[in-house]
């Protein structure tokens, strides 16, 4: 037995949720910062609220995956659960830059700081099953395509997400004004437009695509390790959330190695997101660190808004391209050659000589980007049994999260006393970090022999 083939649209219909998910997750990552410092964050403290971000993923992720392996019902398998997680991330997504209405009852940093939260555990809600979806749905050598339509379609989103409040301020004349205390309103409707976008898309996954039921999945395994001359293993007759635990000392090789790289990569990710808008308001715009409310504040945070959109849209682009290039080097190659330029991408900012020039440091990170998003899952995948392709993902995501904790802990005292409050250096620490990773990928085990379409 084998699964059935999938044409291009299918598999796009069925990682379509993911442009909306990625678009509320890029007006978050490219303004959190910003609405955090109008209600009164400093910039060294900006990464200790952020750490929200990664807890929720090391809670949240694992629990879903070893859940969705085991849910089977009439809406399927996967589907419950990221459209619970768009649900609850579009009431995050409406209430964060509306925090100060609920200044009567409590600070609107404390209660912009908890709708954050909120968004980010539902954010993993939904992300987790999808990745493990195309794990489900895809034939091994669809895997990549896969993943690197998951990553067009959030380089679509994250450019939307990104754009928009720029685009309604200038093309549209909504204001991007704002007194003390308060977000501007071109902020507040792109979240609206973010929430009601996540759920159109959310719904056109879940109506459009069928899942395979945990028997036929079990077959298509059995199939597979018989055809292979390998032993098949029984299915496992009781299982707990503790079981996340052993599953985590028995690890595939493959993904112990991948650890690694995904450690560097998504601490120069962290950093990169949390200190841009200062730093760049600082380094570019000639800004003291103590501004977050001037109206040429706004203007740099919507132009940082615009550079991550440059990312995501190049990154969009570079995804159609992953799968012939690594049909060509090999998985491997791939991901550590867009490390490189990634890396150099960013470090490339501090001596950029005006904003415009920022354009060029994006298109490099976005080619890492669109690597980060797509080639360690292709690599993984081919690791991992069907029975445990959710909570694996899961795991896998510990490694994630792990260095964005690690980045918020340190990366606030860093700017303060070793910056001197120049988050620029936190943008170049980031940049270093991708060569860090880069290196290492050349230790990873590509189970598939890296040469799948």
């Amino acid at each position: 037995m084998e699964k059935r083939r999938l044409s291009f649209w299918q598999i796009w219909n069925m990682s379509f949720g993911f442009l909306g998910i990625q678009m509320g997750f890029a007006l978050q990552n490219a303004n959190a910062s910003r609405i955090l410092q109008i209600f009164g964050a400093d910039v060294h403290e900006l990464s200790w609220f952020w750490i929200i971000a990664p807890l929720m993923g090391l809670i949240v992720q694992p629990i879903v995956g070893h859940y969705s392996d085991k849910t089977w019902g009439k809406f399927g398998r996967r589907k419950p659960y990221f459209l619970v997680g768009a649900i609850l991330a579009s009431f995050g997504l409406v209430l964060m830059p509306q925090a100060d209405i609920f200044i009567a009852f409590l600070p609107a940093l404390w209660v912009g700081a908890g709708m954050l939260m909120i968004m980010d555990a539902s954010f993993n809600i939904a992300m987790e099953p999808f990745r493990a979806l195309v794990g489900d749905n895809l034939r091994t050598d669809q895997r990549t395509l896969g993943f690197s339509v998951q990553t067009a379609l959030i380089g679509f989103g994250a450019v939307v997400g990104s754009w928009l409040p720029y685009v309604l301020t200038n093309w549209f004349g909504i204001s991007n004004e704002t007194i003390e205390g308060t977000v501007p309103f071109n902020l507040i409707l792109s979240f609206i437009i973010g929430a009601i976008v996540l759920i159109v898309s959310i719904l056109i996954t879940v109506f459009t695509t069928k899942e395979y039921t945990p028997q036929e999945l079990v077959s298509f395994e059995k199939a597979h390790l018989e055809a292979n001359d390998k032993i098949v293993e029984t299915e496992d007759v009781k299982s707990s959330l503790l079981d996340i635990f052993e599953d985590f000392k028995k690890m595939p090789t493959t993904m112990r190695q991948l650890s690694w790289v995904q450690f560097f990569s998504w601490f120069g990710l962290f950093g990169m997101w949390v200190f841009a808008t200062p730093a760049i308001a600082q380094h570019v715009y000639g800004l003291p660190y103590t501004d977050s409310s001037s109206s040429m504040y706004q203007n740099a945070g919507d132009w940082v808004g615009i550079l991550f959109g440059v990312y995501n849209l190049i990154s969009a682009l570079y995804a159609f391209a992953l799968p012939y290039i690594a049909k060509k080097i090999g998985r491997k190659k791939t991901h550590s050659v867009s490390l490189i330029i990634g890396g150099l991408g960013l470090l490339s900012i501090y001596i950029m000589p005006d904003k415009n020039w920022l354009i060029v440091s994006m298109i490099g990170v976005g080619i890492a980007w669109a690597s980060i998003l797509a080639m360690p899952y292709a690599i993984l995948a081919g690791s991992i049994s069907p029975k445990k392709m959710g909570v694996y993902m899961g795991i896998f995501n510990f490694f994630i999260v792990i260095p964005q904790i690690i980045n918020a802990l340190i990366g606030g005292p860093l700017v303060k006393y070793a910056y001197d409050n120049h988050a620029i250096f936190a943008l170049m620490m980031s940049g270093f970090s991708f060569l860090i990773a880069a290196s290492l990928v050349y230790k990873v085990k590509d189970v598939d022999d890296v040469i799948q379409s």
